[in-house]
């Protein structure tokens, strides 16, 4: 209620990005408070050990994290992984320092709880990611997602998605390979299957054959169902650790407008479709490899029925600007709940327990 009635009237006051920044530079300037970070731990974080799993010899504390976007600086983790979550993404980071497309470039529709986004990867590049990264402590999991530079022609993109992970793996738990933003012109054309192997290919080559981390592929909602499936099969064959379903999507006839600004669609829209991609990797990938599940999730309920459709981590963002910082907890508490009246020991025996495919 404080949230709702004291800070959000406050930051929905300010335009989308003056709003984010206001409240990105408090993050960052917290950082410098004694004790601040336990603060927050004690009033944020819901534990459980019905909650925690280990994937790939990560240790996760819960299965809920925030999705690339929000700290597109790599300079909130510090604080970001102190406020309930059970990881971090970091980025999107590019090869090179951009700043993104220009303003306004961030729109909210409050009744469909969305946004539109045309950000273009605002970021300061992997040298300063590095930078910022090196510097920081890491109190939990960190995963970094990496995109193409906007001058970076198509057929320099493994090259230039090299120079990223290079720079940043060293300090992540986990890689992205977003090749699905709207935002960069070109770039969801590497979801073709013949782009996706070469890329695959490339940045396999560059690491002598052994990523040293697990790396994932994030994916578009607005591929067909077919592209989707021909897309998880590449990644089994071409031995991917994992999936991310989705990114925001083109298809705005919900919101019910003529011209509805350019860019991706995110938040309560998007859920039934991430959810239906989730089902059909589920179905495809056979456990194989680890799905993270992200796009609508606004509530315990959603969370649920996406790990249910066979999630085995979820990632919130746009639903935390609408539902406040104690959306984390609220969302851990009901799962582990859910776990406990379904008379299961652990959260890992939840997934796919709902996949009607």
């Amino acid at each position: 209620m404080f949230y709702n009635h004291l800070i959000k009237p406050i930051l929905f006051h300010l335009d989308p990005e003056s709003a984010h920044h206001l409240v990105s530079g408090f993050l960052s300037l917290s950082q410098k408070i004694p004790f601040f970070h336990k603060t927050l731990s004690s009033l944020f974080e819901y534990k459980s050990e019905r909650l925690k799993q280990t994937i790939q010899g990560i240790q996760f504390p819960n299965p809920l994290g925030l999705a690339a976007g929000f700290d597109k600086t790599t300079e909130l983790f510090p604080t970001m992984i102190h406020m309930g979550f059970g990881f971090i993404e970091v980025g999107t980071i590019t090869a090179k320092e951009q700043p993104g497309n220009e303003k306004p470039r961030l729109f909210r529709y409050p009744t469909q709880k969305a946004l539109i986004n045309r950000m273009g990867f605002n970021n300061p590049g992997a040298d300063m990611a590095e930078s910022n990264l090196k510097n920081q402590q890491k109190d939990g999991v960190r995963g970094i997602n990496a995109g193409k530079s906007k001058v970076t022609e198509l057929e320099n993109a493994v090259s230039d998605y090299v120079y990223t992970l290079k720079k940043l793996v060293p300090y992540g738990d986990y890689a992205v390979i977003n090749i699905s933003s709207p935002n960069t012109p070109g770039l969801r054309s590497l979801q073709t299957k013949k782009s996706l192997i070469e890329l695959i290919e490339g940045i396999q080559s560059a690491f002598e054959g052994k990523f040293p981390i697990p790396l994932y592929l994030k994916f578009a909602p607005d591929l067909s169902e077919e592209e989707l499936v021909e897309n998880l099969k590449v990644c089994l064959d071409y031995k991917i650790n994992g999936v991310i379903l989705t990114n925001t999507t083109l298809d705005k006839k919900i919101l019910r407008e003529d011209n509805p600004p350019e860019g991706g669609l995110s938040g309560g829209p998007l859920f039934e479709k991430s959810l239906r991609f989730v089902s059909i990797a589920y179905k495809t990938l056979k456990g194989k490899i680890p799905i993270i599940g992200v796009g609508g999730i606004d509530s315990g309920e959603k969370a649920l029925r996406m790990m249910e459709a066979g999630a085995n981590l979820i990632q919130i963002y746009t639903a935390y600007i609408y539902e406040g910082p104690f959306l984390p907890y609220q969302i851990c508490c009901y799962l582990d709940k859910a776990v406990k009246e379904k008379g299961l020991s652990h959260i890992s025996e939840l997934i796919g327990t709902g996949n009607s495919l």
